[in-house]
Order: C-alpha cells, then structure tokens, then sequence
C-alpha cells in the first residue's frame, strides 16, 4: 500500500501540492488526473521519493519513505516518467536490464534469471523484436513501451507511471493501461485522458490548482457539473458496459458586434 498524508509542497513561494492524502491499495489501480499545471506529476515525485514534501509524510507498507534508502525503495517501487535521454549506445535489452539493478549485489554480474526477466518484459509489452535495437533510435512510443517493461523487469511491489500512454497510438493506449490493470501491484497513473481513467482505472483523484477537487470511483469522480468547473468544458456521460464514457463540447464562442474593432 503507498499512502501520502498531508502533502504539501512549494516552489519558491508558489504552492503547487496543497494538503493532500491519498492511499492506494494492492491490486488497485488510483488514477490522478487533473489539469495541466494541477500538480499531478509533483504529487507523483513526492510519492516516490524524487522530491521531499515540506509537510505530511509518504509511506510504503506501512514504513515512511524517508526511512528507506535508495536501494530499498528501488526495490519497492518500479517507476515510469517523462524523462530526456542522451544519446549512447544503450541497447533496448540493456535498458530492460537496468531493471533488475536493485536486485543485483554490488560489483556482480546479470544472471541467467535476470535476462530471462528482462525477456519477458519486453515480450509483454509487444516489443521483443527490438532487444538488439538502439534505444535512441526507437520513436517516442517504442521507447515508452521499453521504459514499461524495464518497470515490469524491476518486479517492485508498487507500480507509478506518469504519462504511460504519451506518444502511443490508440491500440496500444488500451494494450499498455490493459496490462497495467492486470498486474497484481499497487499501481498510481498520472492521466491526461479522462476516458482512458474512467476504463482502467479502480479510483481517481482529481486535481485542480495542487488540491484535491474530488476523489472516489469514476463514476464518482466524473460528472459533468465538476469536469466543467474544473477544466472548463462540457462533458456528458455515457454508460459503456461496465464504465463510464465522456464526450465533449466547448463552450458557445462569444461573437463580437459587428461594430466591434477586429469587423
């Protein structure tokens, strides 16, 4: 289980992550999504451990994160981010491999196992064809998919993915959050895309302005009155077998007289 309660967090003067509690249960997928500029990836960072909350405390199991070293959350928790690359001659199956680093004992070798995982993972995720790739060389979404099964090789507890479905096409949008809901981890996602919550997701907490605007099922957490106030658009709901579905209108454009500056 990872629980956060009373986050709090600031950059500079600005606060950005404003007295949120949150808890995540194994099995259970807690989608966060929100507006951009909501806070959703500082409150993620928070959770495992990139940045410290300037108040309120994160717990894995039951133990305070700030108690844990490096190692032993690297254990605990795999983790999916937005993060830049530098060109080098890192393989996809090296990549995948460096999940299994917290696992190694120092100054060793990857073992049998430890390729097999890594096999694995890549085979899960639908890209076990590009092992002997480059990674720099892969588009945005192969690259997002092999950051996953690295997260997958990792074999942590606890699973936080900011953005997963960024750069995928819609097959794999629904194959990667599909996956995703069927490990048995506790798993945080960091979503744009209200639908794909409402699908795969057991819970959502829904961010405006660094608090927590509501939070409960998606059927709980979408409605159309709150999207509005929140995002500013219109949305009505649509039962789809077992979950909710939202289409979307913007508002009417206001139209200037005819008299007006730019006629």
């Amino acid at each position: 289980m990872i629980t956060g309660t009373n986050l709090t967090y600031a950059y500079g003067n600005h606060r950005v992550i404003n007295n949120i509690s949150l808890s995540s249960a194994l099995g259970r997928v807690l989608g966060i999504i929100g507006p951009n500029g909501s806070g959703k990836t500082t409150l993620l960072r928070l959770l495992y451990g990139a940045l410290q909350p300037q108040e309120g405390a994160v717990c894995i199991d039951g133990k305070p994160l700030s108690q844990l070293n490096p190692r032993e959350i690297a254990q605990q928790l795999a983790v999916v981010v937005q993060e830049p690359y530098e060109e080098n001659a890192i393989t996809v199956g090296e990549m995948v491999l460096l999940g299994r680093t917290p696992h190694t004992p120092p100054f060793t070798r990857t073992t049998a196992e430890d390729h097999r995982l890594a096999a694995d993972a890549l085979e899960r995720v639908g890209v076990a064809h590009l092992g002997h790739r480059s990674f720099t060389s892969l588009s945005g979404g192969e690259r997002q998919r092999v950051l996953i099964a690295r997260a997958l090789a990792q074999q942590g507890r606890h699973l936080l993915l900011d953005e997963p479905t960024n750069h995928l096409d819609i097959r794999y949008q629904h194959e990667i959050l599909a996956l995703v809901r069927s490990l048995s981890v506790t798993t945080l996602v960091v979503l744009h895309d209200l639908n794909l919550a409402a699908q795969y997701c057991d819970e959502l907490i829904l961010l405006d302005h660094g608090q927590v605007a509501a939070s409960g099922t998606p059927e709980d957490v979408l409605k159309p009155e709150l999207i509005y106030e929140v995002y500013g658009i219109h949305a009505i709901r649509h039962q789809v077998a077992d979950h909710v579905h939202l289409s979307f209108a913007l508002p009417p454009i206001p139209t200037l007289d005819k008299k007006g500056p730019y006629l």
